[in-house]
């Protein structure tokens, strides 16, 4: 393979998924996670989940591949035992991320989710460019780097968005949610993925004509637009919290700006002397500190609601 290829395999690896993992960051309107954590998940994903995920497979297949033929093994490598690995692989980073402060709710997750399975995704298609780069076929390699970008790469996107959502939605509830909505989230990752690479699959071991792998790309998308329908709804949550928590902490006519994405960001709102781009991290946060300081016993949200208020209080009282 030249060496021209494998730069545009490393650059069409990286760049598309660089993008929705901003594009992800970007939709989270209300209060978007800190850069680094991102890039924390994101980092995991493509190469600590990438390695879990090789050796995992590894020691699974061992048995299977002994008494299969090639074949069979790879069928059910696919099928099964690569969701089995991957997605547990990929979400571990959820497991520490989920204790930060940064970490509020069921829309964190899912950016965190998707980070994390992004960054897999980056690590995974720069292989699969390469390696059908070296047949020389360049059809082939183009057609490759559209379908895992827009399919393969979402896919995990997808599944481990769906793990983190399970996480923040648990996050602040009682123990018998803590343990059953994960698990219950990653069962459903992991079927996301046997889906889609079950069928492919299937597709390649009876010949179908097409019927199942085009099964596939429609099925992929309905799925992926109904966990954007959540993820919408997750945040139009976020914005009646908002409104709800911030009535009584600052002017009522700030709260309706507050609560609105679009004119959140207008400044002319605001009395002059009073920094938007504070204020207003400092109100948003504040409501988001109130609800979690009803839902946790951790004194540290008793005392952000009192500080924040103060720093709320302090920034109006700078009106001129």
């Amino acid at each position: 393979m030249s060496a021209a290829l494998v730069v545009l395999s490393l650059l069409f690896a990286v760049l598309p998924l660089c993008f929705f993992l901003w594009l992800v960051w970007w939709l989270d309107r209300y209060d978007r996670e800190p850069v680094w954590l991102v890039g924390l998940s994101f980092g995991w994903g493509g190469f600590g989940g990438v390695i879990f995920a090789l050796i995992g497979s590894s020691i699974l297949m061992l048995p299977i591949e002994m008494v299969a033929s090639p074949e069979v093994a790879d069928g059910i490598g696919a099928t099964l035992i690569a969701p089995l690995v991957e997605e547990p692989g990929k979400a571990l980073i959820l497991l520490l991320i989920v204790f930060s402060r940064h970490f509020d709710n069921t829309t964190d997750g899912f950016v965190y989710g998707a980070a994390a399975g992004l960054g897999f995704g980056v690590t995974e298609n720069f292989m699969y460019f390469t390696s059908v780069g070296d047949s020389g076929d360049i059809d082939a390699w183009v057609g490759t780097v559209v379908v895992r970008t827009l399919y393969s790469a979402m896919m995990h996107a997808s599944a481990t968005s769906v793990v983190g959502a399970g996480l923040g939605f648990a996050k602040f509830r009682g123990w018998g949610v803590r343990l059953t909505v994960p698990a219950i989230c990653l069962a459903i990752a992991m079927g996301i993925h046997a889906l889609w690479n079950g069928l492919l699959t299937a597709e390649g071991a009876v010949g179908a004509g097409g019927l199942l792998a085009g099964l596939d790309f429609v099925l992929f998308p309905m799925e992926f637009l109904f966990l954007f329908i959540v993820f919408q709804g997750c945040l139009w949550s976020e914005s009646t919290m908002i409104k709800r928590e911030l009535a009584g902490e600052v002017p009522e006519a700030h709260v309706l700006f507050l609560s609105s994405f679009l004119k959140r960001n207008r400044k002319s709102w605001l009395p002059k002397g009073v920094p938007h781009e504070q204020y207003v991290v400092a109100a948003t946060t504040l409501a988001f500190r109130k609800f979690q300081s009803r839902a946790s016993k951790s004194k540290f949200y008793d005392e952000e609601v009192v500080r924040l208020r103060g720093e709320v209080q302090e920034l109006l009282a700078r009106a001129a």
